[in-house]
């Protein structure tokens, strides 16, 4: 039974607000220009939203998105002999909109500020039960540094630690294909004319753009996973899992490893190959081109991502079930038997014991041929 201090923490976690992250690649891909068309379409639906800071880098388009969208005051702050304009923490907390909009997530504040940066700006939001739309790019991702630093040859010193993503009830990928912002940047969309060049000779450079748009789709990626297996864990639902069962027969087995390999990909989810090592097969008493068939099929299995494992048991169903069990299989492939199998009794028990203990718990069953 939940404790009183269980029961709070989920009352306190219904009433924080929730956050949307817009993540790119790199600067002029969208993010602020996405979240601006976000804003005004909530505002059109009647939503109380509003700018708690966005930064437009005076970018023509996203300017206009701007017009219309009720701004919470920046607050001046002088330092080192300059006004410097901040977001307004507490004016966005007292004014409490349903949803704000908080650009640059990675944004460090100026010395004296209630918080170090404005993500734990962000964190005192929805503590305070407001909604916050948010932006940033790849490259500011505190576990993505060093491999950003590799790819650029740039460290990035404002950092955003991997558990604020984790916190994110949505991060949306704005995704351009690096012909798409070399145009924009080259057409002066990012930049002013004069900067243009220096972009393209540096950060802006094909090959980096490239392999920044693939972490920033594998950073997505990785995060709806994650989301899925933390709150979808519900008793209808389980992430698929596949389990591939093979014998010493060389083709039927190849036949199983590629089909599941193809369905594992298709799903995205992980699968194992097990062979079930029956005493007539033990390694003193296996033809030994049976066993080269099976280590060429292991190694097969393995180059195709499967986790490969050996059982030795003399009952092939109690061992594929034992395992089943054990290891929260959904979806186990076998191969589709031969026409002599089905006329031995002792065979065709083993299967059809088998399907009836995996159909007992909701497990599907593939038969390949």
């Amino acid at each position: 039974m939940s404790s009183a201090k269980d029961f709070l923490e989920l009352i306190q976690k219904s009433r924080k607000g929730k956050f949307k992250i817009y993540i790119g690649m790199s600067a002029g891909v969208g993010k602020t220009f996405r979240m601006l068309q976000e804003a005004q379409s909530l505002l059109r639906n009647g939503i109380d939203v509003k700018i708690g800071y966005v930064e437009t880098h005076g970018r023509e388009e996203t300017v206009a998105l701007v017009e219309g969208l009720p701004e919470i005051e920046r607050k001046s702050v002088f330092y080192k002999g300059k006004n410097l304009e901040e977001m307004n923490l507490q004016a966005i907390i007292n004014e409490h909109p349903e949803v704000v909009l908080v650009d640059e997530l990675a944004h460090t504040n100026v010395e004296g500020s209630k918080n170090k940066k404005r993500w734990q700006d962000v964190l005192e939001i929805l503590d305070n039960g407001i909604n916050v739309i948010s932006a940033m790019n790849i490259q500011h991702i505190e576990s993505l540094n060093e491999e950003v630093k590799k790819i650029t040859g740039v460290e990035v010193a404002e950092r955003v630690p991997d558990k604020i993503l984790a916190l994110a009830d949505e991060v949306v990928n704005i995704d351009l294909t690096a012909d798409e912002l070399l145009t924009r940047l080259k057409e002066g969309k990012i930049y002013k004319k004069e900067k243009i060049q220096t972009a393209l000779s540096n950060f802006f450079q094909s090959g980096h753009i490239l392999q920044l748009r693939e972490l920033a789709l594998k950073e997505v990626a990785t995060h709806v996973e994650r989301k899925v297996e933390t709150e979808i864990k519900t008793e209808n639902f389980k992430p698929i899992k596949f389990l591939a069962c093979i014998s010493s027969n060389e083709k039927i087995a190849k036949t199983i490893i590629r089909k599941t390999a193809r369905l594992a990909s298709y799903y995205n989810s992980p699968w194992t190959v097990l062979y079930i090592q029956k005493p007539s097969e033990n390694p003193e008493k296996i033809a030994l081109d049976k066993q080269r068939y099976l280590i060429n099929n292991f190694n097969l299995a393995q180059e195709l991502g499967a986790k490969v494992v050996r059982i030795k048991e003399s009952s092939v169903h109690n061992g594929i079930l034992e395992y089943v069990i054990a290891h929260n299989i959904t979806t186990v492939c076998i191969g589709k038997p031969h026409a002599r199998f089905w006329q031995r009794l002792l065979g065709y028990s083993w299967i059809y014991t088998l399907m009836n203990r995996l159909n007992e718990r909701q497990i599907d069953i593939i038969i390949l041929s």
